[in-house]
């Protein structure tokens, strides 16, 4: 029996043996996200710069299989974005900067991993979205302990060594003389990337608790919050409050989950004064408090953060074109690796901020599209998950805690933030994949089959 997807619009057959070879490479791509700093610090740190795009021949055969399949990519979100990046690459070569390796590069980003939420919809159900969910939350122990491990050790300890075994340390500016770790990825950013998304998976679980075993959900749990002062990030403390108020939400559809989100309220600050009386969190905590008080004076509060710094600066980059050639600066220019082949070093050519990238890169005239096309696969999860939530199934809606910014304003010019991108979407649209017997009548646009 099949289902038809009203994102992916095709017909999905959940049991055959190509799925099962896809799915294979969609674990190893989660595996290698997790794991590629790793690589890069501790294992093979002579090739820190190839395995930077380690995941790209993964995605590339997890697309050629998915082909070989027979099975549709073209629908409402991959053809324009296909068409968009295609006559950019033109322009980018033509008029742009012109370089083609940094245009190649560009076009991978804008592309190749894209295509990958579409498969990773089409081919998960439901349920494989809970097994990886579990998946993360069994890593959650050994990550957390590794990033205590770093917290306290001197940056010139191995377990602080940086990409390619630089012994400066991979640790990022912090508090009190403590650093910002970086777990087992290549910089902290994956790290609170991956807290982010396994903490809106450990909510969820809590909705629907006959998802996950007790114990590894309640270690998973401590876990995320001990993560809080550990990782001395202002951005994954804002995340898990958002996660929080998602749950919230997703509570008022029923009696027993208004109950736990009830009991949430009275444990989780029990839990956090329990594990505040301890030595080694207090001292993480007060680097923690120390940072935000630091940044506050520089940045201007809470007002200048959220509403000059991401609010506005969203605002500038679907605005103010100054100065930027209607087909833009070229595919790649602003990128890290773009940055690296074009001037020697790394440096923001366009601007740090996504949208900017995107519309610094590609022009108003293909890159406001690109963004517009981001907002309405955003908007469209979301207003799927609502109807779901009240059928009894929260998982999306509480995914989307995370994955609504993932899906609208994450960057993608840095690799480890563009495959959670592909990863976090692509495990949503896979939530709506209920169970082969409640299929739901396909919804295509653009009639592509």
């Amino acid at each position: 029996m099949t289902t038809s997807h009203p994102l992916t619009e095709y017909s999905i057959s959940h049991a055959n043996a190509g799925d099962r070879e896809i799915k294979r490479m969609v674990y190893l791509y989660f595996f290698l996200l997790v794991f590629e700093g790793s690589l890069r610090k501790w294992v093979l740190p002579g090739l820190s710069a190839p395995l930077l795009i380690i995941r790209d021949p993964v995605a590339l055969l997890t697309i050629l299989l998915y082909l070989n399949r027979k099975r549709e990519l073209l629908n409402f979100y991959t053809l324009p974005m296909l068409f968009l990046a295609t006559l950019s690459f033109l322009f980018t070569l033509g008029l742009g900067h012109g370089n083609l390796p940094v245009a190649i590069f560009g076009f991978r980003t804008m592309v190749l991993h894209y295509l990958l939420i579409f498969i990773i919809g089409n081919v998960f159900t439901r349920d494989d979205v809970v097994r990886m969910g579990n998946w993360m939350i069994y890593l959650l122990p050994p990550i957390t302990l590794l990033v205590g491990l770093q917290f306290f050790s001197p940056q010139s300890a191995w377990v602080n060594r940086g990409v390619g075994g630089d012994m400066e340390g991979a640790g990022f500016s912090g508090a009190m003389g403590y650093f910002r770790p970086s777990g087992p990825f290549s910089f902290t950013t994956g790290l609170t990337t991956f807290y982010s998304l396994v903490g809106a998976f450990i909510f969820a679980f809590w909705s629907e608790p006959q998802h996950a075993k007790k114990i590894p959900l309640f270690l998973g749990t401590i876990c995320i919050f001990l993560a809080i002062p550990l990782s001395i990030s202002r951005g994954y403390l804002f995340q898990l409050i958002l996660t929080l108020v998602f749950f919230g939400m997703a509570s008022v559809r029923d009696g027993r989950s208004f109950r736990l989100f009830l009991i949430s309220l009275v444990v989780a600050p029990i839990l956090l004064l329990m594990l505040s009386t301890i030595g080694f969190v207090q001292t993480s905590l007060e680097a923690l408090t120390t940072r935000f008080a630091l940044a506050s004076q520089s940045e201007g509060g809470l007002e200048g953060t959220l509403g000059d710094r991401l609010l506005g600066g969203l605002f500038r980059s679907v605005t103010d074109f100054e100065g930027t050639p209607w087909y833009g600066y070229g595919l790649g220019m602003g990128t890290n690796v773009g940055s690296q082949l074009l001037t020697g070093s790394r440096k923001f050519l366009i601007s740090e901020g996504e949208w900017g990238r995107v519309t610094g890169e590609m022009g108003p005239v293909f890159g406001l599209p690109v963004i517009l096309l981001r907002c309405v696969l955003g908007a469209q999860l979301l207003f799927m998950s609502i109807p779901r939530l009240f059928r009894g199934n929260a998982l999306p809606f509480i995914l989307l805690s995370f994955g609504l910014v993932q899906a609208v304003i994450t960057g993608w010019s840095q690799p480890t933030s563009l495959g959670f991108y592909a990863l976090t979407v692509g495990l949503i649209v896979a939530c709506f994949n209920d169970n082969v017997s409640e299929a739901q009548p396909a919804v295509n646009p653009l009639n592509l089959r």
